[in-house]
């Protein structure tokens, strides 16, 4: 008998989306391949968070609920902060690890 792998929709934030388009924007500005390989890469991590979500580690700051968000890094200098809401998964943040935190969409 197999075992069925479960699977968790992933649900990516209008403002997420608007962040990924911002990134990519500004890299096109240089190069455009450069660019659609970040877009790939990027999509690439984000859906494989529907297999699973849980093997990232906590995303900790003093401004967040402890223990609500995770996150992954994606090409090299990119964060993808989600949260587990039942069987979902939520990207709410895609931020460039290179600026400061007071950035993020989470900030209040």
């Amino acid at each position: 008998m197999e075992c069925e792998e479960k699977i968790y929709p992933v649900i990516v934030a209008p403002a997420a989306t608007d962040r990924m388009a911002e990134h990519f924007e500004f890299l096109a500005r240089v190069s455009v391949q450069a660019a659609n390989r970040l877009l790939e890469e990027l999509l690439a991590d984000i859906r494989s968070l529907q297999a699973s979500p849980y093997r990232n580690p906590p995303y900790t700051r003093p401004y967040l609920p402890s223990g609500k968000y995770r996150y992954m890094i994606s090409g090299k200098r990119y964060r993808i902060v989600y949260q587990m809401d039942g069987d979902f998964v939520f990207v709410d943040d895609i931020q460039d690890c290179r600026q400061d935190d007071d950035k993020s969409i989470l900030n209040p």
